[in-house]
């Protein structure tokens, strides 16, 4: 379904530095089960986690049909989690356009088209992703409706003010946040709505604790001070309308794919940092003034 991609050859006008270009090489190789299988559940592929209360009764279930019905919970989350986000989008409707900044497979995209019927851009700086959701897309007959493109989010090339939503789903730790939040505020219309999803490391605690530092190695990835947050928003014309600590809802989610097949090892790391209080996950909505 994705093509193969040779991650020798680079867009320099997407990929602008050594960074992105191993990032945009991690994600066109990854083949994860815990991303794919969940997809399958419903052909809704998310790179993200989950939210709420767990069914633990799945765990009791038939050893025939335990795996398929965990798989099933843990992809019940994750779709929480996408429609929790987009609860805080506001009022959109046909005539709206939304951004799916760092869209993965294009999960959320596809989910937002459906639910507002706007129109959707995702964008990814994988090749293989933007494949793949593109693909999706077309399978369900919204190609007209949903488009992915290989662009970064730090410099999309879209028109300012094109946009009344954008939101950004556990993406925000691949890139500087003054810089995302200024390419953002360009894009949105005065009075759009911008919500993220992240996990961030909690400045109560003081440095990044062992286990966040453990989570940025798996990733590659940077995670960000609670606090930067706000302070690069506040210079960027996003006014917070809605902060969610979602800390204590995403811990059911790992425990359960903890005891799951598709455990990968970094779950007790993710755990730990929960609940040793150095990691929060945050849901945040802005709007653009």
């Amino acid at each position: 379904m994705t093509a193969v991609h040779d991650s020798s050859v680079h867009d320099p006008a997407v990929l602008a530095s050594p960074y992105q270009r191993s990032v945009a090489d991690y994600w066109n190789a990854e083949r994860n089960p815990v991303n794919l299988r969940l997809g399958e559940v419903d052909g809704i592929y998310h790179h993200h986690y989950g939210v709420g209360d767990v069914d633990r009764s799945v765990l009791q279930s038939p050893p025939e049909v335990r795996e398929a019905q965990v798989i099933r919970e843990l992809h019940r989350l994750e779709c929480a989690q996408t429609d929790l986000l987009l609860d805080h989008l506001g009022v959109l409707g046909p005539a709206d356009r939304v951004m799916d900044a760092g869209c993965g497979r294009g999960g959320s995209s596809l989910v937002a088209a459906s639910r507002f019927g706007c129109q959707v851009d995702g964008i990814s700086i994988s090749q293989a992703q933007v494949d793949f959701a593109t693909e999706q897309a077309r399978l369900r007959g919204v190609s007209d409706q949903v488009r992915f493109h290989l662009r970064n989010m730090l410099g999309t090339g879209f028109p300012a003010g094109a946009f009344q939503g954008i939101w950004n789903n556990e993406s925000t730790m691949y890139v500087e946040l003054g810089a995302l939040f200024a390419e953002h505020a360009r894009l949105l219309r005065r009075g759009g709505r911008y919500v993220c999803i992240t996990g961030c490391y909690n400045d109560a605690y003081g440095l990044p604790s062992r286990a966040v530092s453990q989570i940025n190695a798996h990733y590659i990835c940077d995670i960000h001070p609670r606090s930067t947050y706000f302070k690069e928003m506040a210079a960027h014309r996003l006014v917070p309308v809605g902060v969610v600590d979602l800390t204590a809802a995403t811990i059911p989610y790992w425990r359960l794919r903890a005891e799951s097949s598709l455990a990968t090892g970094i779950e007790s790391t993710f755990l730990d940092a929960y609940t040793g209080g150095s990691f929060q996950y945050l849901l945040i909505a802005a709007d653009r003034v």
